[in-house]
């Protein structure tokens, strides 16, 4: 899932904002990540004291995927795109994992690439041999609509 907000100012200007949608905050993911862990952690102490010792290593292995699982959800919360048509320049921006790459095109030169050859619909921008895939965090009713949208705005 993911939020689209698209703002066409009717000056030609076309922003297109797709974010990774969580409700997780980093505190919300280490709030649930202890808390779990906490569980699992004391069920596997008592059945070790009952005897059981082997759970222990088990229940390590739990909390360590529970962290590394939690851990990649909170470096991915920011990630997004950010698509801007303005005149003659095409602005794609794409965020990931705190870090932005922006990419530029001239809109006389882009291209819209669809590729329905895969089960969910690829789209990509492409010029003078670069293609940047857009619309990754958008379903695929979405991703038409964004596909019908840029068609028109790039006049491919």
């Amino acid at each position: 899932m993911a939020e689209l907000s698209k703002n066409d100012g009717g000056n030609g200007e076309f922003m297109l904002f797709t974010r990774r949608l969580n409700a997780m905050s980093a505190r919300d993911c280490c709030v649930a990540f202890g808390s779990l862990a906490a569980f699992s952690l004391i069920v596997a102490v008592v059945f070790s004291a009952l005897g059981a010792w082997l759970i222990l290593p088990f229940a390590g292995l739990e909390a360590m995927a529970l962290y590394l699982a939690f851990n990649w959800v909170v470096r991915h919360a920011q990630d997004s795109e950010q698509l801007v048509i303005h005149g003659d320049a095409v602005v794609l921006a794409v965020r990931e994992q705190a870090h932005t790459r922006r990419y530029e095109f001239n809109r006389a030169w882009a291209q819209l690439v669809v590729d329905r050859r895969s089960r969910d619909l690829r789209l990509a921008l492409r010029s003078h041999g670069r293609e940047i895939e857009v619309g990754r965090y958008l379903d695929v009713g979405a991703r038409q609509q964004l596909a019908r949208e840029l068609k028109s705005r790039l006049g491919a």
